[in-house]
């Protein structure tokens, strides 16, 4: 059996904590010393409680601020995705997407304020930008996160926040041959909201690893699937516009759009990892990541326009105090019933190879190579009933709605029976979705029918986002008082993201004008029943499979664009060349006899960016484009420093300094612009005038500062004191900013005019200000206080932030992802097989991302919410059942106090955009270790 000896180089790494970041060859150096110090003490634990002691050491014998997370055993990270894990660890809270947590926040900074990497290496996004969605990648087949507070100038993973790392496990790391299954099944507390939906669903991993050749290859392979259902019942707003009453204007319901929804998240996943070991001086790894990932959702609701509809609207009750109309009527009013189907599917593939070689014992080389690619297509299908075409055919109803207390919405009163087949059909009951292309498709030229022909719609818009990097590092040991080793490398990114963004108009293919311009009676073989919307008051509705009378041609589809210019705004390509050099030394030294360590690095970074779109305008009703490709380049320098003084052996102080960067949100830095050109220039001598996104946009500036005092009391425990503040510049706010038209033509004309120069509206580099805050957080294990309550322990932690950033103009501006104060809280007992848990994660109000009209990301402000979960497990083994050794159960609850997902659509508490109910999330599972 070959052994690997610890070089001087990866002794000086081990010694200034970079083995925290998992290089394979340190942890061999890492267990060596372990074994080493096992013949002393041991301490054995197993479990989630060893997972935490893994996770307190890994936080200890870093260089720099971090969080995380170890798996107890592959497969058992207890959550379905591994944002659920996340949103548990100090200073990260999560926002969640349809009931999952899903993008993360760090310290007050929003998901596309922070990087992501899988292994160290860069990643790419199934969003519209940089953010990761973190519900996209399994937990089970994980072996931990780190997330990186402070940067070293090796970090490849750029954001003013910090960097997330994901990692795959390192077969000949581990003891010997594993195989395990996980079985999971899942259980909604609604019960199916549509007739179609689902409200039970499964989980199933299978693990392998093993070493061969006398332990110089190893291979570890897992394989995940997973089907998983969500209910939601959803209060939807239009707004509230200003209605008179006595005299005085109050607000009023506009309009509403509620529903239920039955969605299924199904997941397929595989890892793949091959190490080698050919020689005691080489380590090579492979590893790839598949994820094959479907969103479907079945939506059920009624569309119903308020003050901003056709009925004689009325005040029933008011409240003074809110300056709302509590409760009101229309008359003669006409709704809309929505039968629609949504799909998102994503498929992700990840690669990488790495290559450590330690030349002699002072010098080791690192290469690395890695590819990785998403293809994420949406299908979003709305479908409309009523009871006659357009805004005066069908029969009316008298509605009246009464705002519920809590931020829950209204309930309505109605009249009309909405689940009655013969009464309510297919067809647009109301004139919306104006397109003159559509009235000519069907030569609808009088007055009586143009504008009425829209019976629903298809937003299909698709993203493929591409990343390839490679990397060269050194590594030199140095006979050093202060300094142990420098590491010096050179790094290279080519990213490639675009998105094509399309949309039909819907019209019932039976539709002949002027022959028959009516409705239709859903047929048949497409009825499913009813959906119940008690929740609302609206009782029951028709319930149909849209998506099958879509797919057997029962709807003709026109595109959109050809009279409707958004979607040439929404449609780019964007292309980042990234070049990087660092330098990094490693500190190892003494200040007053005590041990100093640490690092000190600098990044310079060089970007050059592209990007091509349309520059489009509208000539007699049609949309004309012509393409754009704009290009950019910068440089920056990006400087650290991490120190660690240990005062004694459980007690250390930490401090880090560093420059950091936010690259722009892509679907701002784009191409895509209306562009029309005036025949007088404007105040800036333009004669282009552009409104859409700015490809010459540079990444957004921090300089932070971090100081820590940390308290390592037991070998399960410590607690923690941080102070953090970041010093803001060269934010993106709304700005002009000049834009060169060279080559592009007038669409009016055709022409290519004289003046290239144009003025742009969009986003621009400016403001300033500064984000600070503290953090306490802490695991008490409750054996320090008597042996009679070992195996158990709570873990808390709590952040406040605070930040004054202001725009160009000097006004204030509120951070997106910035929540005032965020606490988490687990109280937990694991012995003699036996585990339970119960965890609080808490988040303040916040500016946060969902998908708007068209699926475009839409800023909106977000409730503050208190979520609950709780798990009961058992292992056999470990209660003593020799017989059934390696197999252990578990129950999971989560959102117990079902928390709703709430946003607002202005500062008062009852101007809700959005009341968004899940419900309760069960799930029953087994883990079998061979």
């Amino acid at each position: 059996m070959q052994k690997l000896k610890p070089s001087k180089v990866t002794l000086a790494l081990l010694a200034s904590g970079f083995a925290a970041m998992s290089a394979p060859m340190f942890a061999v150096a890492q267990d060596a010393e372990q074994k080493a110090q096992n013949e002393v003490e041991v301490i054995e634990v197993k479990g989630f409680r060893r997972s935490l002691v893994e996770s307190i050491n890994a936080k200890r014998f870093s260089s720099s601020v971090v969080e995380t997370i170890s798996a107890e055993d592959i497969g058992k990270l207890p959550d379905s995705s591994i944002a659920e894990s996340l949103s548990r660890l100090p200073g990260l809270a999560t926002q969640r997407l349809d009931g999952r947590a899903s993008k993360i926040s760090i310290r007050g900074f929003g998901e596309n304020e922070s990087g992501t990497t899988l292994n160290g290496r860069e990643q790419v996004s199934i969003s519209d930008n940089r953010g990761a969605e973190f519900d996209l990648y399994p937990s089970e087949i994980m072996s931990g996160v780190t997330v990186y507070k402070t940067p070293d100038a090796s970090i490849e993973g750029e954001g003013i926040a910090g960097t997330v790392n994901l990692q795959t496990i390192k077969p000949l790391d581990q003891d010997g041959r594993i195989i395990q299954v996980n079985g999971v099944i899942e259980k909604t507390s609604f019960e199916k909201l549509n007739p179609d939906g689902e409200d039970q669903g499964h989980k199933a991993t299978f693990f392998y690893l093993d070493k061969f050749a006398d332990d110089t290859i190893g291979v570890a392979f897992a394989l995940n699937t997973m089907s998983s259902p969500n209910q939601e019942k959803r209060w939807n707003a239009w707004g509230y516009p200003d209605f008179e009453k006595d005299g005085k204007q109050y607000s009023i319901l506009g309009g509403a759009k509620p529903y239920v929804r039955s969605s299924e998240l199904e997941r397929d996943s595989m890892m793949f990892v091959l190490e080698a070991a050919p020689r005691d001086d080489v380590r090579m790894t492979f590893d790839a990541l598949y994820v094959d990932f479907l969103d479907k959702q079945i939506l059920r609701g009624i569309e119903i326009p308020f003050a901003w509809g056709q009925g004689e609207k009325s005040a029933n009750s008011v409240d003074d105090a809110s300056g709302f109309i509590t409760s009101g009527t229309t008359a003669g009013q006409r709704v809309v019933v929505r039968n629609d189907y949504n799909e998102r599917d994503a498929e992700m593939k990840s690669l990488g190879f790495n290559t450590k070689w330690d030349v002699n014992e002072d010098l080791r080389l690192d290469f690395d190579v890695s590819y990785s690619k998403v293809e994420k297509k949406i299908v979003g299908i709305e479908s409309y009933a009523g009871t006659g075409r357009g805004d005066s055919r069908g029969e009316a109803d008298t509605l009246s709605y009464t705002l519920d207390g809590g931020n829950t919405g209204a309930k309505f009163n109605h009249n009309l029976n909405y689940a009655d087949y013969d009464l309510i059909q297919l067809g647009g009951p109301l004139s919306w979705g104006w397109s003159g292309a559509l009235n000519d498709a069907f030569y609808v030229t009088k007055t009586d029918f143009e504008n009425q022909l829209q019976d629903g719609f298809i937003n299909t818009p698709e993203v493929e986002d591409e990343l390839k990097s490679l990397k060269f590092a050194a590594t030199q040991a140095i006979e050093n008082d202060f300094i142990s080793s420098v590491s010096a490398g050179i790094s290279y990114r080519d990213r490639e993201k675009a998105k094509l963004s399309e949309g039909y108009f819907l019209t019932l293919s039976s539709f002949s004008y002027p022959d028959n311009t009516g409705m239709m009676v859903v047929p048949e073989q497409y009825r499913l029943g009813t959906a119940n919307l008690d929740f609302i008051g609206m009782g029951e509705m028709i319930a149909y499979d849209v998506n099958s009378l879509v797919r057997d041609g029962y709807y003709f589809g026109l595109q959109e664009s050809l009279t409707n210019s958004s979607h040439a705004t929404k449609s780019w390509t964007v292309r980042e060349k990234v070049t990087s050099l660092f330098v990094k030394a490693d500190i190892d030294a003494e200040v007053a006899d005590m041990p100093l360590s640490g690092n000190m690095g600098l990044r310079y970074v060089r970007s050059e960016q592209s990007s091509q779109g349309n520059a489009f305008n509208t000539v007699d009703g049609k949309v004309v484009t012509s393409p754009t490709d704009i290009s950019h380049d910068y440089n920056h320098l990006l400087p650290s420093l991490n120190l660690t003084l240990k005062l004694d052996d459980d007690q250390s102080v930490r401090f880090g300094a560093a420059k950091t960067i936010s690259r722009a949100r892509l679907d701002e830095m784009n191409a895509s612009f209306s562009a029309s050109y005036n025949q007088q220039p404007d105040t800036n001598g333009n004669n282009w005038s552009i409104g859409g996104g700015n490809p010459e946009l540079e990444p957004k500036e921090a300089f932070g500062l971090d100081l820590t005092y940390e308290n390592y009391f037991s070998s399960e425990g410590y607690f923690a004191v941080a102070l953090f503040h970041k010093d803001i510049t060269n934010w993106h706010f709304d700005g002009q900013y000049a834009v060169d038209m060279t080559g592009v033509a007038d669409p009016a004309t055709g022409a290519i005019p004289a003046n290239p120069n144009g003025t742009g509206s969009g986003k621009v580099n400016g403001g300033e200000g500064t984000l600070w805050g503290y953090e306490l957080s802490g695991t008490l294990p409750l054996n320090v206080f008597s042996e009679a309550l070992d195996g158990f322990g709570i873990i808390a932690s709590y952040t406040g932030v605070e930040s004054d950033l202001k725009n160009p103009e000097g006004a204030e501006y509120k951070i997106p992802g910035l929540s005032e104060s965020i606490s988490t809280f687990t109280f937990y007992y694991e012995n003699h097989g036996f585990s339970a848990r119960a965890s609080m994660r808490k988040r303040d109000d916040f500016k946060g991302d969902v998908n708007g009209i068209g699926y475009t990301a839409t800023q909106v402000d977000i409730m503050g919410e208190t979520i609950w979960d709780a798990q009961i497990g058992y292992d056999f083994g470990e209660g003593g059942f020799k017989d059934l050794e390696g197999l252990s159960v578990f129950l999971q609850g989560y959102n117990l106090t079902e928390e709703p997902f709430t946003t607002l659509s202005g500062d008062n508490a009852l101007q809700v955009r959005d009341y968004q109910d899940y419900g309760r999330n069960y799930s029953l599972g087994f883990a079998y270790k061979f």
